[in-house]
């Protein structure tokens, strides 16, 4: 199929390699023009494994191309993904102006039939907006379709090309069956396929994030209350996970989530609510949670040093919002560094991948360090905020010898206290006393 793909961010870019890896005809669309000559030569501006080596591969067989002329690619295309970024308003609404825009760009460029599919978070109702518009302003037959997205930072690849399902929200059953078409190659069966009205897809995206929040912080308020009650929050969580109607994802108690979804898809849903006149309670005190449990872990380090915290060194490992990803938005540790920095601490930092988000945070307030134990150098304490894989299994001794005391944080669960504590250290956990 020839396809366009508008908007070449984190979904777009996904969206257009992958399915131009099935033989497709792609055209991804972007404004930005340093961005464009990048993609054109193969070099992505995210960090997703496996997604560089993807898009040189297409570009070399020519299924893959890259424009900024987003009329020539919708006249191009037979299907055409909206895949632009819904920011978070302040009240917390979706700020549609972007998807709005290459609307009406559709509007102008028609020449024929177009199937238009929306991949960006939006509210329920917003296919019906788009559909009003588009009936008021071209004469060319069309069909809007919602196809959520549920890609994970760090695995988007293997989503995308081995997807646990496919949401299509459709009203037409020309525009089913082309989606159905597009998306028969990811499955040997259509089983996983599932097709519903517009509105039900629309809030399925909603739905799923805000569930998957709310399961995080849950199991932080559990962790919360294990420290005040004596248990250990790990053996809680394998006696919850082992149960099938629960199972053990998402059930590691921490700093809570971040990132580009879950934060801005909960308080967008909780503003859907408001805007029915309907309070998400739960969903409410989702966002909650999951803001305070970073002052939670903020205030072990004030107990431990007696709020005194002026003039200490604190060594970090990790900056984004979760391993195998660059990204930074709604990070722990944007909160936790911030706060440090506001108490007068000197921080030192290493992450694999997220200094150039860093430097848009933190600019020169924050020792960037190129090598993880050089961070920990004459550092007062150290502090986990990510779990990246070089992390799991690191060199205690040596951290030992470079700390000035073997003080621990680790706000990700990760190591085991009982041999660090054999070893001379403290560690504080989140759910463990």
């Amino acid at each position: 199929m020839r396809i366009a793909v508008i908007g070449t961010g984190y979904v777009g870019l996904v969206v257009g390699t992958c399915l131009a890896d099935m033989g497709n005809d792609v055209i991804c669309v972007d404004k930005d023009v340093e961005k464009l000559e990048s993609l054109k030569k193969g070099i992505i501006t995210i960090y997703e494994p496996g997604l560089e080596e993807l898009v040189r591969s297409n570009l070399i067989e020519k299924r893959l191309r890259f424009s900024s002329d987003i009329d020539q690619a919708i006249q191009f295309s037979e299907v055409c993904f909206i895949a632009v970024g819904t920011p978070q308003s302040e009240d917390g609404s979706c700020d549609l102006q972007y998807v709005m825009d290459v609307v009406r760009h559709i509007a102008n460029s028609m020449n024929e039939y177009k199937v238009i599919v929306n991949k960006s978070t939006v509210p329920v109702g917003t296919a019906d907006t788009i559909v009003k518009y588009l009936q008021q302003n071209t004469k060319y037959p069309f069909d809007v379709v919602s196809n959520p997205e549920f890609l994970k930072q760090g695995n988007a690849l293997n989503d995308f090309l081995h997807p646990d399902r496919v949401i299509i929200g459709s009203n037409s059953e020309k525009a089913t069956f082309i989606m159905q078409e597009l998306y028969a190659p990811f499955f040997r069966t259509g089983e996983r396929i599932i097709v519903m009205d517009i509105k039900s897809a629309e809030m399925t995206k909603y739905a799923s994030n805000s569930f998957l929040a709310t399961k995080i912080s849950f199991m932080n308020e559990i962790a919360n209350l294990c420290e005040k009650v004596g248990a250990n929050v790990e053996m809680v969580r394998v006696g919850m996970g082992a149960d099938p109607r629960i199972g053990s994802k998402f059930l590691f108690p921490g700093l809570g989530y971040g990132g580009s979804c879950f934060p801005k898809d909960v308080r967008a849903l909780i503003k859907t609510g408001i805007d029915n006149n309907y309070k998400m309670r739960i969903v409410e005190m989702v966002d909650y949670v999951n803001v305070k449990q970073r002052n939670i872990f903020m205030e072990k380090i004030k107990k431990y040093f007696n709020n005194k915290l002026e003039g200490l060194t604190v060594g970090v490992w990790g900056l984004t919002f979760k391993p195998n990803t660059d990204d930074m938005r709604e990070a722990p540790s944007i909160t936790i560094i911030s706060n440090l920095l506001s108490s007068g601490v000197n921080i030192k930092v290493f992450d694999p991948k997220g200094y150039k988000s860093a430097k848009f945070y933190f600019q020169d307030r924050i020792v960037y360090c190129k090598h993880q134990y050089e961070a920990l150098e004459d550092a007062d304490c150290m502090l986990l905020l990510t779990e990246w894989n070089e992390f799991r299994r690191p060199d205690f001794i040596r951290i030992k010898s470079l700390l000035k005391k073997p003080i621990i944080f680790d706000g990700r669960n990760q190591y085991c206290r009982d041999r660090l504590k054999l070893m001379g250290f403290e560690c504080f956990q989140i759910g463990k006393i």
